[in-house]
């Protein structure tokens, strides 16, 4: 008979009920070469009645997985994480590891201190692959990761020449169908409430609103462009300072749901009818698009598709470390309804 520990099961517990030795128990957990089938049963069910977590920095050292991959934001300003984009992302990539025995970690990275304190830990075998979302251009954690050696796979890019795997929407694309969709609907003074230009994204969805407008002949210059930083809030403030300087203005392109919603709030405010008197699109197509009033016409990004695509690429890296980065760039859709 082996007494329990009122503690957490040991490897010498798991050898004595198991009538092996320590050495043998490693072996098993390690899946080591060289131990009989009956023993490796014996083992097995000793572990699985006394519950035992075999040590992760253990096994990691000996070429074992940790069976789990963090997800890192690296975004310092706090009322993002309030926006539905973080939460639809942290789904999406949940449910793509649903069907794994992997666990999905959520972590801050926001200072040189935690970068460094953060590769540390995953260098030690607590993580097996790293997914990155919402990096700034200046954000040197990415090539840390990469430099490190470990499997890592971004949502988005901090530029155009981005030296990781990453999985991008077609924000140039979709932003440019936006404006269009826009233009066909007769509009002539079409502003833009961009995200903040140190972000990859922010500045592709700016350059798509632009190539739209000089393809119509409507190239406003910068006149009607004014910078939010993805949230409700900054939406508003910026509709409203549109409203204010360009009283003529038709029509408005959000690069968020969340800037278009609060756009539609400030238009309210000013008594604008939408669409009759400014017409609105927004880019996301979040839950909020179908809850605003009137339902927001957006650019859908397929998210679903990209946390299962982040997840594959990860899995595939962790599996063959070798394999050489991958750029992935998925495509959008307008969704109209009748905001514009």
């Amino acid at each position: 008979m082996v007494r329990r520990s009122s503690g957490t099961p040991t490897l010498e517990e798991v050898a004595a009920l198991a009538r092996v030795g320590r050495g043998t128990v490693s072996r098993v957990i390690n899946n080591a070469a060289g131990v009989k089938e009956s023993t490796r049963l014996a083992v097995r069910r000793a572990i699985d009645e006394l519950g035992y977590v075999p040590n992760l920095a253990a096994r990691s050292l000996a070429g074992r997985r940790a069976d789990a991959v963090a997800l890192v934001m690296t975004n310092t300003d706090w009322r993002l994480f309030g926006e539905p984009f973080f939460s639809e992302v942290v789904r999406a990539v949940g449910d793509a590891l649903s069907g794994t025995a992997v666990q999905l970690l959520l972590t801050l990275v926001r200072t040189d201190e935690e970068r460094k304190r953060f590769v540390e830990y995953a260098r030690g075998g607590r993580v097996d692959g790293v997914l990155l979302m919402s990096v700034p251009a200046e954000d040197r954690l990415p090539d840390m990761l990469a430099d490190a050696g470990l499997p890592t796979v971004l949502l988005g890019r901090r530029s155009g020449d981005e030296r990781v795997t990453y999985v991008d929407a077609d924000n140039v694309g979709g932003a440019r169908a936006a404006v269009r969709h826009l233009v066909a609907g007769g509009r002539k003074a079409i502003a833009a409430i961009t995200g903040p230009p140190d972000m990859y994204v922010a500045r592709c969805r700016l350059r798509g609103y632009q190539e739209a407008l000089a393809e119509a002949g409507l190239d406003h210059g910068s006149a009607l462009v004014v910078q939010g930083d993805f949230t409700e809030a900054s939406g508003r403030r910026a509709m409203a300072g549109l409203i204010g300087r360009h009283p003529q203005l038709d029509a408005v392109f959000a690069a968020s749901d969340a800037m278009a919603a609060g756009a539609l709030d400030a238009l309210r405010a000013a008594g604008r009818r939408v669409p009759q008197d400014v017409a609105v699109v927004g880019f996301d197509d979040f839950e909020l698009a179908e809850q605003t009033t009137p339902p927001l016409t957006t650019v859908r990004q397929p998210l679903d598709e990209i946390g299962r695509t982040m997840v594959r690429l990860l899995l595939e890296e962790i599996e063959q470390p070798e394999v050489a980065w991958r750029h992935v760039i998925l495509r959008t859709q307008l969704v109209a309804r009748e905001s514009a």
